[in-house]
This record gives structure tokens, sequence and C-alpha cells, in this order.
């Protein structure tokens, strides 16, 4: 049966994509930080009928998300849709003259680090299925840099180019990868940004396979 990762879970987003992908059928493993937090939000999902495992790591530990990813393929099945799509933190938005060095590995862990070591894991496995989705979700300085939000601004444009990377070099082998830009915050109730209505938005990506870079709502000035 299908299954999807959600990496970087939470009771917005995340959650509206659980429900998402579980209604066309999907088992979901949710992957976040606070073990407590993710499991009871498995467990919320469970109850509407979807086949939902909750697995803590933190993103910034590549071994610990591989190894959690591992486990999520054991519980619900081969991944056949990963999706990367962790908050940035707020220390990570500093301006770009007071950005140091260190200031970057932060970033870096959270928005390279992570994604190569969950690609990597979740391939194979994609690679024996001849399908998969990978899914990137970035906010507006990932093609708009921001001054006062360079971790992010330069983080983000890494991960954007490791996913083109990938986009051109899987789509030969039945595997799609995509990225959506989110301007701004996740706001329920907004036509555009709402989490169903975004989690509808990445459910379209995985079903269409089409085009690398997608947008959720206008960029801001």
């Amino acid at each position: 049966m299908s299954s999807i990762a959600v990496v970087g879970a939470g009771p917005g987003l995340g959650a509206a994509v659980a429900r998402r992908f579980g209604q066309e059928g999907f088992g979901v493993a949710l992957i976040a930080r606070n073990e407590k937090h993710v499991e009871a939000l498995a467990g919320e999902i469970a109850e509407l009928g979807v086949r939902a495992h909750g697995f803590a790591a933190d993103v910034r530990d590549p071994l610990a998300l591989a190894e959690a990813l591992r486990r999520a393929a054991e519980a619900v099945g081969t991944i056949e849709v990963l999706q990367y799509s962790p908050a940035p933190h707020r220390d990570f938005m500093r301006p770009v003259l007071e950005t140091t060095h260190t200031d970057l590995l932060g970033p870096l862990e959270f928005s390279v680090y992570g994604p190569v070591a969950a690609v990597q894991q979740v391939l194979p496995g994609m690679r024996e299925l001849g399908r998969g989705t990978v899914l990137f979700v970035n906010g507006g300085t990932a093609v708009v840099p921001h001054p006062d939000r360079a971790g992010t601004s330069i983080a983000f444009a890494a991960e954007s180019a490791y996913g083109h990377l990938l986009h051109d070099r899987l789509a030969g082998e039945g595997i799609h990868v995509a990225q959506l830009i989110i301007p701004g915050a996740i706001t329920a109730g907004h036509a555009r940004k709402d989490p169903a209505v975004l989690a509808d938005v990445l459910w379209g990506m995985h079903r269409d396979r089409h085009g690398f870079r997608h947008y959720a709502d206008d960029l801001e000035a």
C-alpha cells in the first residue's frame, strides 16, 4: 500500500497533509522533534481511519532522521511520498551583516543536511517501487532573499538547488521532485494559505507530477 512520510509534522500543515493523503488510502508517518506531540497527532489522524504512526527525530540530526524514516517504512510500508516541511527556527532569521559563519550551521543542518539524509534514506525504496514523489516546502526567502532573514535565505536557496538537481536527475526513474513556496505565514481561513488548501495543492503536485517549483500565493514585495 502507498505511504507518505511528513518530516516536520505539526497540527497545521502536517496534519492537513496527513488527512488529505489518508483520504486517498495512504498510510502516514509523521516525524517531528517532540515525541509526545507527534504520537498524539498520529493518534488523532488514526481516529479518522488512516494508518498513522508518529516518530520522534530532530532534522538537525541526520542519523536520527534516517533511523526514524527507516522505522516509518517498517510501520506503514515503503515510503512512496516524502514531504520535507519543518518550520525554521526564529534564530535562523538574523540580519545579514550580523550573521556569522557559525550562525549558518543551524540553518544548513536544517535545510540541507536534513533533506539530503531524508532523501538518501527513502530513495532506495522508491527505486524499488519504480515510483515516488519528494515534496519540499519552503518560505518565500527560498526565491527572494531577505536581508533580515539571512539564515533561511541562504539555506532555503541551497535546499532549492538540491531539489532542482534531484528533479532533473530522477525524472527518468519515475520519481517526481517538486517544491512548494509559501510566502508569508500559513493562515487558517486564508483562501490560498489555509492548511487544508495547501494540503490539496501538495496532493495535486504529487498526482499531476508537473514542473519543479510551485507557488501557494503571490510573492510578497
